[in-house]
């Protein structure tokens, strides 16, 4: 992609965060499911970097190569007319350097957005520390600028996902990053597992920047996110899951049942077809 269109979809999807309403993003694992969601309207597409690493056999957590990772944005940024953020997981690589190399191969890929979070994957140490997690950042934001698009950098932290610490002390632990990652360029901030409404509209409020809120089943609904002030509201790794649980109900009724009623809520053969040469599905 040129760069002066890839800088064109950079501000536009910065724009969306600040707009008046908010960034949803149905996040997708390749060209089938990110066409799918751009044909329903949605204005931009995020990627799911577990969900990618599921559909190529691998489990979460930067187990798939930073090479495969990438041939699927690729190809996804590619397939789409719409601004596409990619998930990278922590960057494929502890240093500054290695972070700063994501953020270019974003960028090469075709995204205007990269989602960087400070899971370590290690259960003794299970979040980066926070000096060289603002390294990173800076270093991503210099990366990006060197190349002449800014990218829409969303800086996520665990503290609540994977239940870092004494629940009391969980708030003030993300505040402390989110605020860190906010100051050192973040355009968006992300606290994953945080589900209660008091506490997000008290977040929203004290950070005072745009937040992403992840959207799961006990969630507060997007009305809801909205009047507290969330500005960004994905659902990571969920669409693709969810289209697992209807493969397995799928499976599960040819096996017992003999019957085909699972499949019918499908797209046509035909609408599919239309969708990969780029073309609009005729039911919208």
């Amino acid at each position: 992609m040129p760069i002066p269109e890839q800088k064109n979809r950079a501000d536009a999807f910065r724009a969306m965060h600040t707009g008046a309403g908010p960034v949803l993003l149905a996040n997708v694992w390749d060209v089938a499911s990110a066409r799918i969601v751009e044909d329903g309207g949605f204005s931009a597409v995020g990627t799911t970097s577990a969900g990618i690493a599921f559909a190529h056999g691998f489990p979460d957590g930067q187990k798939i190569s930073r090479e495969q990772m990438f041939a699927v944005i690729a190809r996804i940024a590619g397939a789409v007319n719409v601004p596409v953020t990619a998930d990278v997981e922590a960057g494929y690589g502890e240093t500054a350097e290695r972070a700063a190399q994501t953020a270019r191969q974003v960028i090469e890929a075709g995204a205007v957005g990269m989602n960087f979070e400070d899971a370590t994957g290690d259960a003794g140490h299970p979040l980066t520390e926070l000096a060289l997690q603002v390294e990173r950042i800076r270093a991503i934001r210099e990366s990006a600028a060197k190349l002449g698009v800014p990218l829409v950098l969303n800086a996520r932290t665990d503290v609540y996902l994977l239940q870092v610490g004494e629940p009391g002390g969980r708030y003030d632990e993300a505040m402390r990053r989110l605020a860190a990652y906010r100051d050192a360029g973040a355009d968006c901030v992300f606290v994953p597992g945080l589900r209660d409404l008091s506490a997000i509209k008290r977040i929203v409020a004290d950070l005072g920047c745009p937040v992403n809120i992840l959207g799961v089943p006990g969630s507060p609904s997007v009305n809801e996110l909205v009047d507290a002030g969330v500005k960004r509201i994905s659902l990571g790794s969920g669409p693709m899951r969810a289209a697992m649980g209807l493969l397995r109900r799928v499976a599960e009724e040819l096996k017992t049942a003999g019957t085909y009623h699972q499949m019918e809520s499908a797209p046509t053969h035909a609408e599919m077809n239309q969708l990969m040469n780029g073309g609009t599905n005729p039911r919208t």
